[in-house]
């Protein structure tokens, strides 16, 4: 049915914003599984929280406007959950990255929903449907009060991020270092085997042949040594010989 009225496009932006929290409903539990700080995961605890309350209060919404709640298709918040999912698909980032990415997008998803809530009010205002009004308000501030929570925190929240994919990366090439080093050290060992091995070969060749040399030439004084102390033996003997022939000779004299 054409909207013709103010009232009835006061339907269509509440049925809009009912559709679009659902939705938001179930991201904002991605982005708290996707966060890594603390903080940002409280928060994000307590706004699931507020978000349950708001899509109970734009049903309350409807009925004080005299309307039944009914959800309307509503496509911008398909963008915005479609742009976190191509971002994963085509991005492929990684765990730090997304949850940098997260940053923007719940912030668009937040603003988004102030636009909507606040376009509400003043429809709601114009109708003089005040109770409206007051249930709409409340919840519009608790989504200012979110985004402000992002602003505030984003540029802190980014450099923890920027922080963690720093030291990643730095426990990586560490991760490589040790294993340069080993297959280094490794080769250099080997290098250092092999020359010792050959120059130990190389001096234990040179020493034997040394102490052969030595050895001979010690057994060949040791030969001559016997032959000298044997002709001095054979001589002294045959002195000997002579001396008793002539102590024989003198004898038989003195007996004549």
């Amino acid at each position: 049915m054409p909207a013709t009225e103010l009232k009835e496009l006061l339907k269509h932006e509440l049925g809009d914003m009912l559709y679009a929290e659902q939705k938001i409903l179930r991201m904002l539990g991605a982005m708290n599984r996707e966060s890594s700080n603390p903080k940002m995961k409280e928060r994000l605890d307590e706004h699931l929280t507020e978000t349950y309350e708001q899509i109970e209060r734009l049903k309350r919404a409807f009925e004080v406007i005299g309307e039944e709640a009914v959800a309307e298709k509503c496509h911008a918040a398909i963008g915005l959950k479609e742009e976190h999912d191509s971002f994963v698909r085509e991005e492929e980032p990684s765990a730090p990255m997304l949850e940098a990415f997260d940053l923007g997008n719940g912030l668009r998803v937040e603003h988004y929903e102030i636009a909507g809530y606040r376009s509400a009010i003043a429809l709601a205002q114009a109708l003089g449907e005040n109770e409206c009004v007051a249930l709409l308000s409340e919840s519009l501030r608790e989504e200012e009060a979110m985004a402000s929570f992002i602003e505030r925190s984003a540029v802190r929240s980014l450099k923890l991020i920027s922080a963690a994919m720093e030291e990643g990366e730095d426990g990586e090439e560490e991760e490589e270092a040790p294993k340069r080093g080993r297959s280094s050290g490794a080769k250099t060992a080997s290098k250092t085997a092999a020359k010792s091995s050959a120059k130990g070969g190389g001096n234990a060749a040179d020493t034997g042949a040394k102490t052969a040399s030595k050895s001979a030439s010690g057994k060949g004084g040791a030969a001559k040594s016997a032959s000298k102390t044997a002709s001095k033996s054979a001589s002294g003997g045959a002195k000997s010989g002579s001396a008793r022939k002539t102590a024989a000779k003198s004898g038989g004299r003195g007996k004549g």
